[in-house]
């Protein structure tokens, strides 16, 4: 799962980017308000940290451009403002969690995982699945045919984002930025490596293969069934 932060203290946003993907979430971090707001319109997140005190746009702006724009992915301020009114400003203008600074990261951790469970309307909805393959989102978990498969981190949000988007043939360079969360590079090879080693674990002892490579485009994980469509 993918979280935008947007924090101008260089040592907090650090620090929370670190922690969230010592979590295994995929992080991007935004230091003002407008940068914020723009990567929070353009990129697909499941989460949003958001400061109030902000250069360029403060966190009430951006919380009310992002709702006036249909926009309603999860926010939650993380803020020194501690005052009742403010609290009760955020959760008005749309925010679904507010809390103060200091903080506990185990406790925002905790807020951040209730938050993703809220936005599941059933625990079906938490599961992917593509033909026997099964991805548990809230578990962790993968199976195939009913065995278990063992991922590393960055093998289960590859496998993520191709059944998430099952069918979408998907450049590299989308990969690289939502799974790496960094620019592509054509000279590295980090996402074949990880394709191969994906591809070993969940399709070389499986029929039908699932996984597969469309030359000079990318990468697509789809059915026998969705492919004839």
């Amino acid at each position: 799962m993918k979280i935008l932060i947007v924090e101008d203290e260089p040592k907090t946003g650090e620090y929370l980017r670190k922690g969230l993907k010592e979590a295994s979430f995929v992080v991007d971090l935004s230091s003002d308000g407008i940068d914020g707001l723009h990567n929070a319109l353009e990129g697909e997140y499941d989460l949003i940290l958001l400061d109030v005190m902000l250069p360029g746009m403060d966190g009430w702006e951006v919380m009310r451009n992002l709702r006036q724009k249909g926009n309603e992915v999860p926010v939650l301020f993380l803020t020194a403002k501690d005052q009742i009114e403010d609290r009760v400003k955020g959760l008005e203008l749309g925010a679904d969690d507010y809390l103060v600074k200091p903080f506990s990261f185990a406790e925002l951790l905790a807020r951040v995982r209730t938050i993703l469970r809220r936005g599941k309307p059933s625990v079906e909805a938490s599961i992917i699945k593509v033909a026997d393959l099964e991805l548990d989102l809230l578990r962790r978990r993968v199976s195939r045919a009913g065995k278990r498969i063992e991922l590393t981190s960055k093998e289960f949000g590859l496998l993520e984002l191709l059944m998430r988007r099952q069918g979408e043939v998907l450049p590299r360079s989308l990969i690289a930025s939502q799974v790496w969360d960094m620019n592509f590079d054509s000279d590295t090879n980090v996402i074949e490596v990880a394709v191969r080693r994906l591809r070993s674990k969940i399709d070389d002892a499986y029929e039908p293969k699932l996984l597969q490579t469309v030359r000079g485009m990318g990468y697509v994980i789809e059915s026998p069934l969705q492919s004839s469509c």
